[in-house]
């Protein structure tokens, strides 16, 4: 069937103007996230892994006991998730696959900090102007929509292959719920108690900062757990770019046909997927 418009040579030539002129921006930014995944990566490994252990166990506890982390009723509601996370990370470490799980863990940090960075503002934005919020809603419908694999083709032709473009095509995929959930808690706040901000003197500045965000907080937490599991979501997708990890460990046996690294790879990846939403779950129901 013939073509009546060729859109795809529009947009490539579009990339392609894009890669000449801002080659400078591509590369400071390549430089960077490649800086810190480095950086944090190392940093990650030079902990031993019973310090590191203790580090989450402690963590996960608080998030689900809160205060009451020295009283029985803590020991109760912390207990399981801390078994889970003694079992799951030291099964992790047994395997021999603790190196492709710190790899992984700051690919998601990395990825997730800036989706946040990047979202919480945006959905500010959206919150408090109508013009920017009917704008900004297709693109977040554009980019939920649009199938992961195919931002990996932009991530690669300006970043070539490492975790650089795993990074950047993690972020595009996760960034939409920090976005939308920050739009929805601060449109969430009930008007009465704006209002009342406004009675008592109070500036717009004051009252999205002390007003508005802290009660949107539970519903902002939420996002941010989205955005964490969504970018987990993308590690094996980000190996096909060369990112590191246990995501490469899974395409290495979807390519090998080796099920066993397979499985137990990809068991790795639930594990880490299952603790850091137990524990950013945990957090955001503490300031429901």
């Amino acid at each position: 069937m013939s073509r009546i418009i060729d859109l795809g040579k529009y947009i490539e030539i579009g990339i392609n103007a894009l890669e000449e002129n801002f080659s400078f921006l591509w590369r400071a930014i390549d430089d960077g996230i490649s800086w810190t995944v480095d950086n944090l990566s190392e940093l990650l490994l030079s902990i031993p892994f019973v310090v590191f252990l203790l580090i989450v166990v402690l963590l996960a506890y608080y998030a689900k006991a809160g205060k009451m982390m020295f009283k029985k009723e803590g020991l109760k509601k912390g207990g399981g998730l801390v078994a889970f996370v003694v079992i799951g990370l030291f099964l992790i470490y047994a395997m021999g696959y603790w190196e492709d799980a710190m790899c992984t863990t700051t690919l998601v940090l990395v990825a997730a900090f800036i989706a946040l960075v990047l979202g919480i503002p945006i959905g500010i934005l959206a919150a408090k102007n109508r013009t920017a919020d009917i704008i900004i809603r297709p693109i977040l419908d554009f980019m939920q929509t649009m199938p992961a694999f195919v931002y990996l083709i932009p991530a690669i032709f300006f970043f070539s292959v490492g975790d650089t473009p795993g990074v950047v095509a993690t972020v595009i995929f996760s960034l939409p719920p920090a976005v939308r959930l920050t739009s929805l808690g601060i449109r969430s706040v009930p008007n009465d108690v704006v209002e009342a901000g406004r009675a008592f003197g109070a500036t717009e500045k004051q009252i999205l900062y002390k007003i508005e965000l802290p009660l949107a907080m539970p519903t902002i937490l939420t996002g941010v757990n989205q955005v964490i599991l969504l970018a987990l979501s993308m590690v094996v997708i980000a190996s096909m770019v060369g990112a590191r990890g246990l995501g490469s460990v899974v395409y290495q046996g979807i390519q090998q046909n080796d099920i066993a690294k397979g499985f137990e790879s990809g068991l790795g990846i639930v594990i880490l997927a299952i603790i850091l939403d137990r524990i950013t779950q945990s957090f955001a129901n503490k300031k429901g």
